[in-house]
């Protein structure tokens, strides 16, 4: 195949963006929260982890430490115990206590609004930051890249990166600013329903007339996946 110029892909991508608004015009998060702070909990939680497991432990959660000064007092373990459901719930605990130590601490129990800030937080770090601050803040600074944004990212071939933070600086380079902020959730859906891991819908999506990868997507990005595991 033929080098893609960067004018094409840049053409491509938003293409791609914006067959994804018309299928997505009003995507919300599956996350259930109610203020920043509770955002980013939810978020710092939902590492590797469905937002269906965590929004089964948060209600319980938010009852008992409902504010960082709450929380912040926190018994690690008994924390721990409560999100004990979801994946790495030890050091997620950690993390949710010490976040909130933090912003007690160090921003008056007020949850920062800067990329630099949040990512002083334990346990948050350049995506948590991209969701609050597009969410809470209703700022973009970046695109939050999680496994669907990077595997569908990677089938596009919008990026060779072997990490997830590597891909957004692709991503941001070749889609425009004015397109970033609602593509962490519409390509969510997107990954969720059409361009699964296991099984992509190529003859169901949208895009398969514009993707590098329609009807053969996993030769490219495990092959891809496997190297950068290697490494």
């Amino acid at each position: 195949m033929p080098r893609e110029s960067k004018k094409l892909r840049r053409e491509r991508a938003i293409e791609f963006c914006r067959r994804m608004g018309r299928l997505y015009p009003h995507v919300e998060s599956a996350l259930e929260f109610h203020d920043a702070f509770s955002l980013v909990i939810c978020v710092l939680l939902s590492a590797q982890t469905t937002d269906v497991a965590v929004n089964k432990v948060t209600p319980e959660l938010f009852r008992r430490w409902p504010t960082p000064e709450a929380m912040s007092q926190a018994d690690p373990a008994e924390l721990g115990e409560v999100i004990r459901t979801i994946g790495f719930w030890r050091s997620k605990a950690a993390h949710c206590v010490g976040a909130s130590q933090m912003i007690v601490a160090d921003y008056g129990g007020e949850v920062p609004g800067s990329m630099e800030e949040l990512t002083r937080l334990p346990g948050v770090g350049r995506k948590t930051a991209n969701i609050v601050l597009n969410k809470a803040f209703h700022s973009v600074e970046g695109i939050a890249v999680d496994t669907h944004v990077y595997r569908i990212a990677t089938r596009l071939r919008l990026t060779s990166a072997p990490t997830p933070l590597q891909a957004e600086r692709d991503l941001l380079e070749t889609i425009p600013r004015e397109l970033w902020g609602p593509v962490n959730e519409q390509w969510i859906h997107f990954g969720r329903e059409t361009c699964t891991a296991q099984h992509a819908k190529c003859e169901a999506c949208v895009a398969a007339d514009i993707c590098p990868s329609a009807f053969q997507p996993n030769r490219w990005f495990k092959g891809k996946t496997a190297r950068a595991r290697r490494r």
